[in-house]
């Protein structure tokens, strides 16, 4: 047998023994993406094979919880892909101005960048007093984070330039005070966020939204576990909500593409039909 088809039955008994035990599923994620996070794991803990793992994996939960921590952690950033919040802002910002008040739902918010910048962007649209804003996670330690709202002050720089490009009306140092080393969000922009678990692959609709964002989380799914993501992303959407995806993603050959309509295809905006 080959040492690849030998790795492949590891990382098989590895992910069926982290969703028994934990019930975390990664059984369907991306197998070039499970690969590559499994290695970084096996350096990180000095382990040369996956077996080796699963006693840890079964008896030590600090490991177990590293483990999920490393599988399911995304990279991203504040007004990541500025030409996106653009494209919000000329697209979907004028129907939800039609509402008294709108749920928003990011599904996978992960450190919470991403709902700090949506949450920037409403404010200054003057409609973040309407909004009632959902922002989700499986990944509890990701959660915490995203909840504290402190990042490196080191990112700043990149985050100043990406929202100056996404349309910014203000200045970005408006958003957050420097302490230390750490930029701390202003709590203002917390007012009306929520933050919760939910995880994609077990968890069921979540509510009922006008806009919701899942960017830069389906890339990791295979192709059913990505229509089954999306099948409770389309119940979770009120009449010509707004679905966003990452760059890299689409509807396109999807279980759910008849029930939407491209807004903006280059920015993967998408409106719910009627019917």
């Amino acid at each position: 047998m080959l040492p690849e088809e030998i790795e492949n039955i590891e990382l098989e008994i590895f992910l069926e023994a982290l969703f028994r035990r934990y019930g975390y599923d990664f059984r369907h994620y991306a197998r070039a993406t499970v690969r590559r996070r499994a290695r970084h794991i096996l350096s990180k803990l000095g382990e040369s094979r996956l077996s080796n793992l699963i006693p840890l994996l079964m008896h030590d939960e600090a490991v177990a919880n590293q483990i999920v921590y490393d599988f399911s952690i995304t990279v991203t950033e504040m007004f990541r892909d500025p030409e996106f919040f653009q494209a919000l802002r000329l697209t979907v910002v004028p129907y939800l101005e039609t509402y008294p008040f709108f749920k928003v739902w990011v599904a996978g918010c992960a450190t919470g960048e991403e709902v700090y910048s949506l949450a920037i962007l409403l404010q200054e649209e003057g409609l973040y007093e309407r909004a009632t804003i959902y922002a989700t996670d499986f990944n509890e330690a990701a959660l915490k984070k995203a909840k504290e709202g402190i990042y490196p002050l080191k990112e700043v720089q990149q985050y100043t330039s990406n929202y100056q490009k996404s349309g910014g009306l203000r200045s970005f140092s408006d958003y957050y005070h420097a302490e230390y080393s750490s930029a701390i969000m202003n709590p203002v922009l917390k007012t009306n966020l929520t933050f919760a678990h939910h995880n994609l692959v077990t968890d069921s609709v979540f509510s009922e939204v006008q806009l919701l964002l899942c960017r830069n989380v389906l890339i990791y799914f295979d192709r059913s576990l990505q229509n089954w993501a999306l099948t409770t992303l389309s119940n979770s959407l009120s009449r010509h909500g707004f679905l966003c995806l990452g760059t890299k993603e689409s509807l396109e050959f999807s279980a759910v593409y008849d029930q939407f309509k491209p807004i903006d295809v280059q920015e993967r905006i998408y409106q719910k039909r009627t019917g």
